[in-house]
């Protein structure tokens, strides 16, 4: 069901089995797994996250390369709401771990917001992270090539960018190192510090020996058309042409509401065991906030993964079903010698 300010008061007696913080790929599938599990779950979903930025899915199997990110969550969405699961869009201000249960307070409405809190006994973070962009006075020049030509992700993009003039977009001195991974794609690649940082001479040379251009003024805008990049014009009126463009900037991960609890991290990562399960044993994470690497395919196999180890949790917890029709009768335990069955003799 699909919960709003009108109707989220019916919810809020209900203990879910699972509430899962995050609407994108990762937390989409773990949804419709707990609920082909049998079990509740409600999705909490802020909105645009990385997965709805991303323009072809040009490396999913069985999805054709020209699929929109925002199709696979739309169609995932749908999906999860037929089975049963609960839907809202809100930003999850706080977990705190009850004991036997995780309270789950969230912002609901930009304006006028309410701050609903849902219990639950298992939470799965798939809140994600968004990439940070260059930031120019005009922002929709950048999110004109933003997941076409101009990409945050060499695993999954780096064919896109094979053998092209490729501009490198860093903000610090040791993100220039993924130039010299990206080559492996491209060799013709420039560096565009924007202006943000200095330049070590070791790092100078390093650039200088695989002959990649150091451009160290700030960018005015990208130049293209019809979300194709041609090249970057500076803030001085000078032109580079490039074909592609990688933004190795860094990212925002949303994990902010699990900052009172004591989780194991290593950096913004938690760190989770091989069933996506935190050192927390009721909390998973999945896709970008846990350990590894960041791609659709890998967060819609963590779903599946922390779906299943909730599911064999609370299963072996439960007393079996029993189909009550097939039982034996009772049979009193002080039956007498008289009444037991009696062994038949063969005949002679």
């Amino acid at each position: 069901m699909k919960l709003s300010k009108k109707n989220l008061g019916d919810r809020l007696n209900h203990v879910y089995d699972v509430i899962i913080v995050g609407g994108g790929a990762g937390g989409l599938s773990a949804a419709i797994y707990l609920q082909r599990y049998r079990l509740s779950c409600l999705v909490v979903e802020k909105g645009k996250g990385r997965s709805f930025w991303m323009q072809d899915l040009r490396n999913y199997l069985g999805l054709p390369p020209t699929t929109p990110g925002r199709d696979l969550l739309n169609q995932g969405q749908e999906h999860a709401l037929s089975l049963g699961a609960d839907h809202l869009r809100g930003y999850v201000e706080s977990v705190e771990d009850e004991g036997d249960t995780f309270a789950v307070k969230v912002k609901v409405g930009k304006t006028d917001s309410i701050y609903p809190v849902f219990r639950s006994k298992y939470v799965i973070a798939a809140s994600g992270i968004i990439d940070h962009l260059p930031q120019l006075e005009n922002m929709q020049n950048v999110y004109d090539y933003a997941g076409y030509s101009l990409h945050v992700c060499m695993i999954c993009d780096g064919y896109e960018m094979a053998d092209k003039r490729c501009g490198l977009f860093v903000n610090s001195e040791g993100n220039i190192n993924t130039a010299f991974v990206l080559n492996w794609f491209t060799p013709y690649i420039t560096v565009f510090t924007q202006g943000l940082f200095e330049v070590s001479a070791e790092m100078r040379k390093k650039l200088r020996d695989h002959g990649y251009p150091l451009v160290e003024l700030p960018i005015k805008r990208f130049l293209g058309h019809d979300h194709e990049m041609t090249g970057v014009e500076l803030a001085d009126g000078s032109r580079i042409p490039l074909e592609t463009g990688l933004v190795a900037m860094g990212s925002h991960y949303f994990n902010e509401y699990l900052q009172g609890l004591a989780l194991e991290w290593k950096g913004n990562n938690l760190i989770t065991d091989g069933m996506c399960r935190t050192s927390h044993p009721r909390l998973f994470a999945l896709g970008d906030l846990k350990e590894g690497i960041n791609q659709v395919a890998i967060a819609v196999a963590d779903g599946a993964l922390a779906a299943t180890a909730i599911w064999r949790d609370i299963r072996r917890a439960a007393p079996p079903r029993l189909w009550e029709a097939h039982l034996e009768p009772h049979q009193p335990e002080d039956q007498s010698s008289d009444s037991l069955p009696q062994p038949v003799r063969a005949a002679s």
